[in-house]
């Protein structure tokens, strides 16, 4: 199996867990048996979102669902009986160093579920905590190598989190998220993939500038790396946000699709979750939501 992806693709993201418990539930620490239930329960409503958004014309073979084993393990073999593609996430929730929820049976519960994608969610900024960066290249230097010798594909969402030292270099956050974070971006999949990391698509924090979309696209190809995709990152930002990230990357050569998570089910959750919103609408403003960054990704 090459390296890469060659579809569209556009996933809905609901894997989030230490988040999602904390700011819909309030459940701090690990979910006692009842609050699991209440938490799997809200995620289903997500994905009836997904299968709705399916039954009102969206293509399955481009249709991906990003969800976690730990609330949705009932959902991951629904999904790929729909013919989603499924991803799932492989690292622990909620922490600033990339390891393995489940340790060393990562590689088990990989082959339990036989995701389309596994999928990690690292921080690394290449200016900072470099101890860090070297323990976390090679944990997923291991986790690609496993993929890959198992046919399997990689999905790798890169967030460099500023310090303190680079938003006062930059004039603040709003200048430094918009001129430098492309230009970190671009260096720290440059020494990840130095050190033998190499995802078959990298998940991107949206970029403003479309020149900078086709330098991390150009890098993440760079020496061979041919078939290797990019999607655009919702970074849980209101719709103006992130339709003009969607508009900025699409077309880009190397960009296929997306992954926008709060973005897509955020406030219609929210409702169901309060009791202001039934089920049905909630999961239909979801497809709502889903099919509409779809559109605007194909310039609709």
């Amino acid at each position: 199996m090459g390296l890469g992806y060659d579809a569209s693709l556009y996933i809905l993201a609901f894997d989030h867990r230490g988040s999602f418990q904390k700011k819909f539930f309030g459940v701090e620490g690990e979910p006692d048996e009842e609050e699991t239930g209440q938490i799997s329960h809200a995620k289903r409503v997500i994905y009836e979102g997904a299968r709705r958004a399916l039954d009102e014309g969206v293509d399955a073979s481009t249709a991906g669902v990003l969800v976690d084993e730990q609330f949705g393990a009932s959902i991951a073999p629904d999904a790929k009986a729909m013919g989603f593609r499924l991803a799932m996430p492989v690292e622990k929730s909620g922490q600033d160093e990339f390891d393995f929820q489940y340790g060393e049976a990562f590689g088990e519960h990989i082959e339990a579920f036989d995701p389309t994608f596994s999928k990690v969610l690292v921080r690394y900024n290449p200016e900072s905590h470099q101890d860090m960066n070297v323990r976390q290249s090679a944990r997923l230097k291991r986790l690609g190598d496993w993929l890959h010798e198992h046919d399997r594909k990689f999905l790798f969402e890169l967030l460099v989190p500023p310090t303190p030292e680079q938003i006062e270099a930059a004039g603040g956050e709003e200048t430094w998220d918009s001129k430098e974070r492309p230009k970190l971006m671009d260096s720290a999949i440059r020494e990840l993939q130095d050190a033998g990391v190499e995802p078959d698509i990298w998940k991107i924090e949206g970029i403003d500038a479309r020149e900078d979309c086709e330098m991390i696209s150009a890098t993440t190809r760079r020496d061979g790396r041919d078939g290797v995709a990019c999607v655009v990152l919702g970074r849980g930002a209101d719709d103006a946000a992130v339709d003009h990230w969607l508009k900025t990357g699409s077309g880009v050569p190397g960009y296929i699709g997306f992954a926008i998570g709060r973005s897509i089910w955020w406030d219609p959750l929210k409702g169901f979750v309060d009791g202001n919103l039934g089920r049905e609408e909630a999961a239909k403003q979801i497809a709502a939501n889903y099919r509409r960054f779809i559109d605007v990704y194909n310039g609709g």
